[in-house]
């Protein structure tokens, strides 16, 4: 996932790009996961997402497309285990940041 904006909201075209999906997959995985996405409308009826919607469809994303999940299986996985979800993926970040890291040092070597 590309790095997102400090910001409070974020439309669905700038997660499809973060994610690198269609935008008609994030309306999608709303629809399905509506126990986890609920983002704001403004009045032309976009929707807006907040931080915490980003940090569910991390989740999402890391269920569906990193491991395989089918939608049903992800949604028991979340309903049965979030909180486990969220510290594994949390430690995947991490681990991510310190491979880049690592990876400019070896760089400038």
């Amino acid at each position: 996932m590309k790095p997102l904006p400090e910001k409070l909201y974020f439309r669905t075209n700038e997660l499809a790009k973060a994610f690198n999906v269609n935008t008609s997959l994030i309306r999608f995985w709303e629809k399905e996961f509506d126990f986890l996405l609920k983002p704001k409308k403004n009045a032309k009826g976009e929707r807006l997402y907040t931080s915490k919607d980003v940090e569910n469809l991390k989740i999402i994303f890391h269920l569906v497309k990193d491991n395989g999940y089918t939608l049903d299986g992800a949604k028991k996985k979340l309903r049965s285990d979030r909180q486990k979800i969220k510290r594994n993926l949390s430690l995947i970040d991490r681990l991510e940041r310190v491979k880049s890291e690592l990876k400019k040092i070896r760089e400038n070597l």
